[in-house]
C-alpha cells in the first residue's frame, strides 16, 4: 500500500478539523476573536487518536471548540449520540458551521457529546422516548447519572469505535468516580474510539498516554501533566490552603 494513501485506512473518527476556506468569519468577533479558537481556524487542529485533553482557565475556549467540533462532527449541540436530535433552545457558537472535520472514508460514524450543563434536558428527552432503557436517569444523583452515562452508552460493548466529546464530566464526579472514568476512557481507548475531553480535573489530565493541549491568551500549546497551571494551583492550594485564605479574606 502506498504511504500516500494511509490516509484511507486511518481509524480515528476525526484525522482533521480545519477551517473551510470559503466561510464568512469575522474574526474581530466572538468566538474568532478568542485566541485559541483563532488559531484553529488558521492552524487546523489534529486531535490524538486516543484522548486529547483541552485544560485552561474560564474563557480560554475550551468548551466553545469542543462544541464546535461536536456540532461540526453531526452530534447534538445540548448533548447526545448522532442518533439523537433533543433542542430545547439553540445557544451554540457559529464554530461548528466553520469547521470542517477531516476524516477516511472507512472512519467510524457514531459519536456521543457529553455536556455538563445540558444533561438534565437529555435525560427529560430520553424519558420522554417510548420503551427508551434510559427513562430511570432522572432519578439517580448527578454522580450515578454520569457513571451509568459512561457504562451504557459510552463505554458499552456495542459502541465499538467512534468518538466522544467531554464536556467538564468531572462536574458530577466524586474522587473514586473519577478514577472510575479514567479506567473507562481507558478501555474506550483500546477498543478505538477517540476522545476530545474539556476539563478542570488535573486527576482526570493525568491519564496515561494522554495529549494534553493548553488553551490560554497564547492560543493552544502542548503541555506536560506537571506543567499545567491547574496542576501547579492545586499543588499549592492543598499543600497550604492558609496562604490562599489569608488573601482572599484578609480585611480591606
Amino acid at each position: 500500500m502506498n504511504a500516500a494513501d494511509d490516509w484511507l485506512y486511518d481509524s480515528r473518527a476525526i484525522r482533521r478539523v480545519s477551517a473551510y476556506s470559503d466561510a464568512e468569519i469575522d474574526h474581530r468577533s466572538w468566538p474568532a476573536s478568542i485566541p485559541a479558537i483563532a488559531q484553529v481556524l488558521r492552524d487546523g487542529l489534529e486531535p490524538a487518536s486516543g484522548v486529547t485533553f483541552l485544560v485552561g482557565e474560564n474563557g480560554s475556549g475550551k468548551s466553545t471548540l469542543l462544541e464546535g467540533i461536536a456540532t461540526a462532527y453531526g452530534l447534538p449541540p445540548e448533548g447526545g449520540s448522532n442518533q439523537g436530535s433533543h433542542s430545547t433552545r439553540p445557544t451554540e457558537s457559529p464554530l461548528g458551521d466553520w469547521l470542517r472535520i477531516e476524516r477516511s472514508p472507512t472512519a467510524p460514524r457514531w459519536g456521543f457529546f457529553l455536556r455538563a450543563e445540558t444533561m438534565h434536558g437529555y435525560y427529560s428527552y430520553l424519558e420522554a422516548l417510548p420503551n427508551s432503557p434510559d427513562q430511570h436517569l432522572h432519578s439517580l444523583s448527578h454522580g450515578e447519572s454520569f457513571n451509568e452515562l459512561l457504562e451504557n452508552k459510552l463505554n458499552h460493548p456495542r459502541y465499538v469505535t467512534g468518538l466522544a466529546c467531554l464536556d467538564e464530566p468531572e462536574a458530577a464526579l466524586s474522587f473514586a468516580s473519577t478514577l472510575n472514568w479514567m479506567v473507562g476512557l481507558r478501555e474506550m481507548v483500546e477498543r478505538g474510539t477517540q476522545v476530545i475531553c474539556a476539563t478542570h480535573s488535573p486527576i482526570l489530565a493525568s491519564l496515561p498516554g494522554a495529549r494534553i493541549l493548553e488553551l490560554g491568551e497564547w492560543g493552544i500549546r502542548e503541555a506536560d501533566w506537571s506543567d499545567l497551571q491547574i496542576v501547579q494551583h492545586w499543588r499549592s492550594y492543598l499543600d497550604s490552603p492558609e496562604r490562599y485564605l489569608r488573601h482572599l479574606f484578609a480585611p480591606e
